[in-house]
């Protein structure tokens, strides 16, 4: 039978194809995903990115997690230049999260470049300790 950890990795999460890269040719920001009794806690490395630059959406269980920031070299007023480079850096990628958990009550934070997403599992997903059956 198979684990909530598992199914949350169904859907070609895995994939490396096309949609794992940005539209700048770049991969996408790695992630690790942890899981433990009481969620899950997905950690995206994002360096130089400012908490103000992520966008997290929940559609029914479909969380992702994008940004879009774009970056123009400024020159000082009398200065020339003969070629001006823009960097735009954008990335989106999605998770298919298991039924089992609580999407009201998910909460990001973003901290030494490191966005942190803590996904609380549902009361009646949470192991529950042993009982012990009397018998009669």
């Amino acid at each position: 039978m198979p684990s909530l950890f598992d199914r949350f990795f169904e859907n070609d999460l895995f994939d490396w194809s096309n949609r794992n890269f940005s539209s700048t040719n770049t991969t996408l920001p790695a992630v690790n995903i942890k899981e433990d009794d009481e969620g899950f806690e997905v950690e995206m490395s994002a360096p130089g990115f400012d908490k103000k630059d992520f966008k997290i959406e929940l559609n029914n269980d479909l969380l992702t997690i994008s940004s879009e920031k774009k970056n123009e070299n400024e020159t000082k007023e009398g200065q020339q230049f003969n070629r001006r480079e823009f960097s735009y850096q954008s990335f989106s990628r999605s998770f298919t999260l298991p039924q089992s958990v609580e999407g009201e009550k998910i909460a990001a934070k973003y901290e030494n470049g490191i966005l942190n997403i803590a996904i609380p599992k549902k009361e009646e997903a949470k192991p529950k300790p042993k009982k012990q059956i009397l018998v009669k």
